[in-house]
């Protein structure tokens, strides 16, 4: 029941028809879970409780799910990323369901989570706008979504 409730929520989000479901989770925010898990990655290989919580309540908000819902998307992503050697089959899942505006807000969620110790490693900005790149936002997208995430989190001044 509770996975019923979570992919009808990921539907009406996603206001779309395609019902390509894999094990029960809808494809479209496990290639999200999946690229923000890989950002975490990049630097350490390590998967720390601040980025886990972080990971979790973007997923959260970002697909309207309850903390049990965005938990289980996480482990599932966790599952995915470790028997998957490549970005490009969830970053064909992005380009073929998500819409424009919401690219934007994954590169917004790829920066938070790069910034999650408060700082950016060249190789989380590395990965980040090889995503972005691969996804179509342009670079001037990509540098305002980093400005208000730094914004937000109280890392840069309002210009």
């Amino acid at each position: 029941m509770l996975r019923k409730v979570m992919i009808d929520r990921l539907f009406s989000w996603l206001k779309e028809g395609d019902n390509n479901l894999s094990r029960g989770i809808d494809e479209l925010p496990l290639a999200v879970a999946a690229l923000l898990l890989e950002t975490a990655l990049a630097v350490d290989g390590q998967f720390d409780a601040r980025e886990r919580e972080i990971l979790r309540s973007l997923l959260q908000r970002g697909f309207s799910l309850s903390p049990a819902d965005a938990q289980a998307l996480v482990d599932a992503a966790e599952k995915r990323v470790e028997g998957s050697a490549q970005l490009f089959g969830f970053i064909r899942t992005v380009n073929a369901r998500m819409p424009r505006e919401r690219k934007i807000e994954l590169v917004e969620m790829l920066w938070d989570v790069a910034y999650a110790d408060g700082v950016v490693d060249a190789l989380e900005d590395t990965l980040v706008r090889r995503i972005t790149g691969l996804i179509d936002v342009s670079d001037h997208e990509r540098g305002e979504a980093k400005r208000r995430v730094l914004r937000r989190l109280g890392l840069q001044t309002v210009e």
